[in-house]
């Protein structure tokens, strides 16, 4: 890359000056270089080794099924809505709370299914859980 005083070469220049682009790429490298390990701020502790058994930290649950006929089944056992209610209360005063499994048979009317989460809600239990079988392809 030349430049001719002279006045005889009127071209226009055809490549391109790399020099600021390499300047700008060799500049972010070391800013890049630099900032790398300030954005790992992990502490490195010694951790002391135990061995025991694994803790089961997996919550009680309740499966709540309502067929299309409008019975109610309580762990697989069929309830009336009175008692069902009754047995919501005394799920609600566990300590933790079960999760609340409720599995709808396809053909249930949404309104059913609507009153029995308001009952849930006016029980006091909030972990409720649909549970659906997965498409078949």
């Amino acid at each position: 890359m030349a430049f001719h005083p002279s006045t005889k070469n009127k071209k226009p220049m055809s490549e391109i000056n790399m020099i600021p682009m390499i300047d700008v790429m060799l500049v972010l490298l070391i800013v890049f270089i630099i900032s790398a390990p300030l954005l790992t701020n992990s502490v490195k502790i010694d951790l002391p080794t135990a061995s025991s058994n694994p803790v089961d930290t997996r919550e009680k649950s309740v499966q709540l099924a309502i067929k299309s006929e409008g019975n109610f089944y309580w762990n697989g056992t069929l309830k009336d809505k009175d008692s069902l209610q009754g047995l919501m209360l005394e799920a609600s005063h566990q300590t933790p709370q079960p999760e609340i499994q409720l599995q709808a048979d396809a053909h249930t009317s949404y309104e059913t299914v609507a009153q029995v989460m308001a009952l849930l809600s006016r029980s006091g239990l909030a972990k409720i859980a649909f549970i659906s079988l997965p498409e078949k392809p």
